[in-house]
């Protein structure tokens, strides 16, 4: 049986989906409708079924759904076993995951047990043809990411095996606005599971929550190599604190020390899109823009008139950060 959609495997935790997947199953949409295929997911847990309106109004037709109490928390060997099987009998031309630990985890295990390739950390995804040895492939995936440490952007494909099999970054692909009136229908998988796949157990969880949290910030004051050293970063802070922003930074400034890699915006980081976006003391590198160009309002702060920042900035500030950043906190604080 070929159901040929466009297929996204559905993380969960406590029987909910993870936000990477919600995000690649309204991204699978996309590239569904250019393909005129079905989007379906596959989902797996205690007690996921309840979710299917959720996945439904985000884009998808069709969830195979496997239930089970020993399913609760991902183990490797039952999910890989379960992923197999509904890819085998369904046969989706497209698979993707997020690129998480978890999907990085899983994909590998899928596709290996399928032979197929598998490009990891994809930024963006496109359909579009491709010519090789004078053979053409029409509408295949094209998966890209970032390569040479993120200094080149390059476009990989797989054509002539499927599924086309990828994972994806959190937060670079933009959640649909719901539609409560789509429906989904729901495929039950019989999971035939015995002890053997059941070699680990999980005795205890212990999770500790983010500290920041970039993805859902409304206003973040991101920093660079301009701002010059891990001390001043404080009036980095200090300007967040005062915006009740999240703080990010550059991966240049990120590498030199000034802050730690949780706070990183960009394509080796966090992708972002806040209301606004202060960028002070970063020059704009193509990997940092990409990042976080879709804020919906980018100021920038920096002593050369000629940094790419300015490119995508809404507004620019030519000026030395440490003359600017207290004058805008002084600004702001007299307005309220």
């Amino acid at each position: 049986m070929s159901d040929n959609s466009v297929m996204v495997y559905i993380q969960q935790k406590e029987g909910k989906p993870a936000e990477v997947s919600l995000e690649l199953v309204s991204k699978a949409r996309e590239l569904a409708d250019k393909l005129k295929v079905e989007v379906s997911a596959a989902f797996f847990g205690e007690k996921v079924g309840g979710e299917v309106s959720r996945l439904a109004s985000l884009g998808a037709d069709r969830v195979y759904i496997a239930e089970d109490a020993r399913l609760k928390y991902y183990t490797p060997v039952p999910y890989s076993k379960l992923m197999n099987l509904v890819v085998e009998e369904y046969k989706p031309q497209i698979v993707l995951f997020g690129a998480t630990t978890e999907g990085r985890d899983l994909a590998p295990r899928v596709a290996s047990h399928l032979k197929v390739g598998l490009t990891a950390d994809c930024t963006d995804l496109q359909i579009g043809d491709h010519t090789q040895k004078e053979t053409e492939y029409k509408d295949i995936l094209y998966q890209i990411r970032p390569a040479f440490g993120g200094n080149i952007i390059a476009t990989i494909v797989s054509p002539e095996k499927k599924p086309q099999m990828a994972t994806v970054r959190e937060g670079v692909m933009r959640m649909a606005q719901p539609d409560n009136s789509r429906k989904a229908e729901t495929v039950k998988i019989k999971t035939s599971l015995g002890a053997d796949d059941f070699l680990t157990e999980i005795i205890e969880r212990v999770m500790e929550e983010k500290t920041v949290n970039l993805k859902g910030a409304q206003i973040i004051v991101s920093g660079g190599m301009g701002v010059g050293s891990k001390e001043n970063f404080a009036l980095i802070r200090e300007l967040a604190q005062t915006l009740g922003a999240e703080v990010g930074a550059s991966r240049a400034a990120v590498d030199q020390g000034f802050i730690g890699k949780e706070h990183q915006v960009g394509q080796t980081g966090t992708t972002v899109r806040p209301k606004l976006y202060i960028a002070c003391g970063i020059s704009g590198a193509i990997q940092h823009r990409a990042g976080m160009d879709g804020s919906a309002r980018i100021i920038a702060i920096n002593s050369d008139p000629e940094a790419p920042i300015f490119s995508v900035a809404h507004y620019g500030i030519v000026g030395d950060l440490n003359e600017v950043i207290p004058r805008m906190i002084k600004a702001y604080k007299a307005r309220v």
